[in-house]
């Protein structure tokens, strides 16, 4: 029997398709809040703060969504968060109108918080089914990013001119979107739900942090969102307004990028298998590196989707890679501690890159932007380094006890 056709699954299906359509604008926001940023902030150094203010108000938003996820159930916090995203959708329009950077930036950082929602429906999946089919789950939930990779820039084309003002209705498409996966929703089932785990933890953050390999699954995460916002929150800003290409080219760039961030998850396991975890990190570092090779000699429209292509490739490696290996690093008691120290790191630092890409793209050369990510990479190389170290002076020890 095909276990994507049974009931569990059905959930996961509906799950994964009206995230998809609701996350649309994400990359929607990926491919025009620069652009819009650039025009309406004050300075062009300001420029992609709404795609940072978008992220932070992602890591902002974990603890809130998750505790209105325990009490309203996921199906109707997924609904309250889906409107939220359909009114912030309005409030973009109506900042468009007004020519408004701070009611843009505001929307940007309540997007964010609907953004936060829609991840949690790989969680959602994986209650629907059995323990032994929940990698699948959320493998096929997240499988709907590249559904939203490609929808949500197209909506941001096709709304571009759709009224006087400039990408007003490219919102209004995104807003039709939302609630058209909110009406998807509507056909999921809640599966019983278990009592929470209430049982504290006792480990400190400072303990946590001693352990090379917990530090290790975070330097992953961060270098992982560092360089591929960085990067990417860069782009269209430097293919469009820089190197004179084409709002068509730079739409299908991101496009191309956002899908090969999810695509290489559909043959992670088989690469695991082989290349273990700290192999795969590996694998995306020199990921990052030929990205950067590639955008100092070329920045032709080839060039860009190569190098955009293989960032979405390493950022997946990394991603994953340090997803992994958290699990490994603590106590099972501390295990939210630990995925809250993990998630408001790796957003946090993510944040940061996205506002200081429109500062640096203004002050140096795409190429400089690109030899300045060899730092994040340098550290990760450190901490492997570190980490190895460690455990095989640990290993050595206990060999000789």
């Amino acid at each position: 029997m095909n276990i994507v056709s049974t009931a569990g699954f059905k959930n996961v299906w509906v799950l994964s398709l009206s995230s998809a359509l609701a996350g649309s604008v994400i990359p929607l926001m990926v491919l025009v809040g620069s652009l819009v940023g650039a025009e309406l902030a004050p300075t062009v150094t300001w420029a992609t703060a709404p795609i940072a203010l978008m992220i932070l108000g992602t890591a902002l938003a974990v603890i809130p969504v998750s505790s209105c996820m325990q009490a309203l159930g996921r199906k109707k916090a997924l609904w309250l968060f889906m409107s939220l995203g359909i009114v912030s959708c309005g409030l973009a329009m109506i900042a468009l109108q007004l020519q408004s950077f701070t009611l843009f930036c505001i929307t940007s950082l309540l997007l964010g918080t609907t953004n936060t929602a829609l991840l949690q429906t790989r969680f959602a999946a994986m209650e629907s089914v059995t323990i032994e089919h929940s990698a699948t789950a959320a493998s096929m939930v997240m499988g709907g990013g590249i559904i939203a990779a490609f929808v949500g820039p197209e909506l941001a084309v096709m709304g571009a001119q759709l009224t006087d003002v400039s990408y007003q209705g490219s919102f209004l498409l995104a807003a039709a979107c939302i609630a058209l996966a909110a009406s998807i929703l509507s056909l999921f089932k809640s599966p019983p739900i278990t009592a929470p785990v209430t049982q504290k933890t006792s480990t400190s953050t400072a303990t946590l942090l001693r352990n090379p390999s917990f530090c290790l699954a975070i330097a992953s995460g961060i270098t992982a969102y560092v360089v591929m916002s960085f990067v990417m929150t860069g782009t269209p800003i430097s293919m469009h307004h820089f190197h004179g290409h084409s709002l068509m080219d730079t739409k299908w760039v991101i496009q191309s990028h956002i899908a090969a961030m999810f695509l290489p998850s559909f043959i992670a396991p088989l690469l695991f298998k082989h290349f273990k975890i700290r192999g795969m990190m590996l694998l995306g570092l020199a990921c990052y590196c030929t990205t950067i090779v590639i955008g100092f000699s070329d920045t032709s429209v080839s060039g860009f989707w190569l190098q955009l292509v293989l960032l979405g490739v390493g950022w997946n490696f990394l991603f994953i890679a340090g997803t992994s290996l958290l699990p490994s690093t603590h106590h099972e008691d501390d295990r939210f501690k630990a995925q809250a120290i993990n998630d408001f790191t790796v957003f946090s630092f993510q944040a940061v890159a996205a506002l200081s890409a429109g500062w640096a793209i203004n002050l140096i050369t795409w190429q400089q932007m690109l030899l300045g990510c060899l730092i994040p990479i340098l550290m990760m190389v450190l901490i492997l380094t570190w980490e190895g170290f460690k455990l095989s002076r640990t290993s050595a020890m206990n060999s000789r006890g």
